[in-house]
């Protein structure tokens, strides 16, 4: 399916765009150590290679910086540095890279007594100078202390907003629109609701989505999945990072991992009910995986697209998951929902659960509950 869009505007990045209507990016970054120079344009040369738009190089110090500058000339990947706490090498840095990305929770680290502002300005000159775009950075983990005493200490949540919105309020005073938002957590819903949050408020603003120490695979990739699914359904989402602890050897698994999420959610292949706001009929399915207990379970999604076919032109939403550990939550929201254990498939109407069929028997099941809840959908309103 076409996945519907936030109008955001376009933000260059190099030789991408992200936003109005551009394809997700998808971002890595380095974990070698930047003055390894040979180490570094390799993992970026592979991470490129596997199809990175974008890749992320930390630089802490002068000489991190000067490093840089030799890496630059190794490569021709659109490269962001992450400046991490100190923000005057923004423009030591700047002439090598394509986005300047800073925490906003980082700047009183430096020059404690000047005004974050006036740090945000020096930023944005520099951005402007050497044709950068800039991405606001805000992380659960290093809020702005100033701005966490103003709100309730068991709210993570609006602090990270607040900060966001000020910074782009600021950067839009200053004339510079080429930046980008990121709001991570570690965890999904938090991730989930910042985001919607604050595309409710600048539904203009491109956001940078990823899930902070995601983990290990699989589970690492499940929770950023979960995220990404309930978000970039929604249209919120210009470009993506998996966060995945592996060796460096196989840092480019984060690459393939969000190429793989964001096929799967145009295809409605998914691990949590999603509204993708479609008037149509809405077949979701999860991507099969060392869960399923059954592999019938992938012609079954197969069968029930097929089947049916005849009622693409309702507003039904059929979820058919392959486990009971997605099956029984993730079918609640659904007109119907089908999860399939190792012999029987669930048939559940929303909450409700309707029986346990033999998969051979599920589909004229199926049909029936299908006719019956187009029938009530029709008579609403009448």
């Amino acid at each position: 399916m076409e996945l519907r869009r936030n109008p955001t505007r376009a933000v260059q990045i190099g030789s991408i765009s992200i936003g109005s209507g551009n394809p997700i990016a998808v971002q890595s970054m380095t974990a070698t150590h930047t003055q390894n120079i040979d180490a570094t344009v390799a993992q970026i040369e592979d991470l490129f290679a596997s199809g990175a738009d974008v890749i992320r190089v930390a630089v802490d110090s002068t000489k991190d910086a000067e490093a840089l500058r030799e890496i630059r000339q190794q490569t021709k990947a659109n490269l962001v540095v992450d400046l991490q706490e100190n923000y005057r090498l923004a423009e030591v840095v700047a002439p090598f890279v394509d986005k300047i990305r800073y925490n906003p929770g980082h700047l009183y680290h430096h020059e404690r007594e000047k005004p974050w502002q006036e740090k945000v300005k020096y930023l944005a000159r520099i951005a402007l100078e050497h044709d950068c775009a800039i991405r606001v950075g805000v992380n659960c983990g290093s809020v702005d202390p100033a701005k966490k005493e103003q709100f309730d200490p068991a709210d993570s949540i609006t602090p990270m907003l607040e900060s966001a919105w000020e910074h782009c309020d600021l950067l839009d005073s200053l004339g510079f629109f080429r930046y980008c938002v990121s709001l991570k957590d570690s965890d999904p819903q938090k991730v989930i609701e910042g985001n919607k949050r604050f595309a409710e408020k600048r539904p203009e603003i491109p956001l940078h989505l990823g899930v902070t120490e995601a983990g290990m695979p699989p589970d690492g990739i499940v929770k950023t999945r979960i995220a990404f699914e309930q978000l970039i359904s929604q249209g919120i989402g210009d470009t993506i990072r998996v966060s995945l602890t592996v060796p460096n050897s196989r840092k480019s698994e984060e690459i393939v991992a969000g190429k793989k999420i964001l096929t799967d959610i145009a295809s409605g292949r998914v691990r949590s009910f999603v509204d993708y706001g479609l008037k149509t009929l809405n077949i979701i399915s999860c991507p099969s995986c060392s869960r399923v207990e059954n592999e019938a379970f992938i012609e079954l999604a197969q069968q029930v697209k097929e089947m049916t076919a005849y009622a693409e032109n309702h507003a039904v939403t059929i979820a058919v998951m392959g486990c009971r550990v997605n099956g029984p939550g993730e079918t609640d929201d659904a007109d119907l929902g089908l999860w399939c254990g190792p012999n029987f498939v669930n048939l559940k109407k929303g909450p409700r659960e309707l029986g346990a069929f033999p998969y051979d028997a599920i589909l004229p099941r199926l049909k029936h509950e299908l006719d019956l809840v187009i029938a009530e959908k029709s008579n609403v309103g009448k």
